[in-house]
Formats: C-alpha cells, sequence, structure tokens
C-alpha cells in the first residue's frame, strides 16, 4: 500500500524584511474569532522563507510553502511573487508613460 504524503501548508503574506542573504520575514495574518466575545481579531504571525534568487522586496505580497527545515527558523520556502509593493508598481506605471 502507497503511503500518502500529508499536504504542504501554503500561506500568503507580506514581505517586511529582507535584510540577510536568500531570507526573507513574511507577515501572514489572518481572522479569528475571540471565543467569549465573537469578535473578528486579526491574528498575525511573521515566518522565515527561503529566497533562492533574491527577488522579493520589502512591500511585496508573496506565497510561501511548507518545507524541510533549511535552518534554526526557516522552514518555508518562496512559491511565487503575488503583488508587488505600492512603491514598484508606480515606478512601472510611470514608465509606460513615458
Amino acid at each position: 500500500m502507497d503511503k500518502q504524503q500529508p499536504r504542504k501548508t501554503i500561506k500568503v503574506g507580506v514581505v517586511v524584511s529582507a535584510n540577510a542573504k536568500k531570507t526573507v520575514a513574511v507577515l501572514v495574518e489572518r481572522p479569528v474569532r475571540h471565543p467569549l466575545y465573537k469578535k473578528i481579531v486579526k491574528k498575525k504571525k511573521k515566518f522565515l522563507a527561503h529566497d533562492e534568487y533574491e527577488k522579493c522586496k520589502v512591500g511585496d505580497t508573496v506565497r510561501i510553502i511548507e518545507t524541510r527545515p533549511l535552518s534554526k527558523r526557516k522552514r518555508w520556502r518562496v512559491q511565487e511573487i503575488v503583488g508587488l509593493s505600492p512603491s514598484d508598481t508606480e515606478k512601472e506605471v510611470e514608465e509606460k508613460k513615458e
């Protein structure tokens, strides 16, 4: 019999730091209902993700996927850049106008 591999978790977040080589810090927000007061609260968590080609910049929206441990705190890998930071999109619009 063939064992099924567990699905790898995928999260979407915003790059908040790109200071280290080939590593970005991604902030992931998720809505959670408060158990007593029933209000929707935003929970935030920061993940370190491997950015092989160093394409991510601060402010980019990225999709990260769970992977094997790459270092002490790094267990995620950047799968793709979903959206560019607002400053990058403004520059692209200006270039197209010229």
